[in-house]
């Protein structure tokens, strides 16, 4: 296909972010069953849970743009998780406070891709006069940066500390 306009763009990257939740979905939700630490292990599960309601929400976008969720298959994302399988989940570890930091550096990997391409939907639907769209990315942008400051609080009140 080739982009003839923003709302191509647009359409593209509501599937690409697409493919990346659900790819980004099965790894997040063993990382949450490998990590020990109790806080970490219910913010990934509470950000599986993000990554499907985000899912759902750019589903139910393209349905109302008549484009198929499923017809674009995000590469970047399949770098990042398996990355994560790599150094998260298949690699030993000393003691379990390791891997846990581990897993919150993988994660948040995953998660700064996921803020880029809400991001970007968010510019491109308000730029397209989509203010529906609009605001339903930014309600997924916005759980995203909480989910990473949720990360990034986590790591630094305690999991960093135990690691070292």
């Amino acid at each position: 296909m080739t982009m003839q306009s923003l709302e191509d763009v647009y359409h593209d990257q509501l599937q690409d972010l697409w493919s990346a939740n659900k790819q980004s979905l099965e790894i997040v939700t063993e990382l949450g069953r490998a990590a020990q630490n109790e806080s970490l292990s219910k913010a990934l599960i509470a950000g599986a849970n993000g990554i499907q309601d985000g899912m759902d929400k750019i589903a139910e976008i393209c349905q109302q743009h008549a484009i198929d969720p499923n017809g674009e298959h995000c590469k970047g994302m399949e770098g990042l998780v398996k990355e994560a399988k790599a150094h998260a989940l298949n690699e030993s570890f000393g003691d379990d406070d390791t891997r846990d930091a581990m897993i919150i550096t993988q994660y948040q990997r995953m998660v700064h891709y996921g803020l880029a391409g809400y991001g970007c939907l968010v510019a491109f639907a308000n730029r397209l006069g989509h203010d529906g769209d609009g605001a339903i990315l930014q309600e997924c942008l916005d759980g995203t940066y909480d989910g990473d400051r949720s990360m990034t609080d986590i790591a630094a009140g305690g999991v960093n500390a135990a690691a070292a």
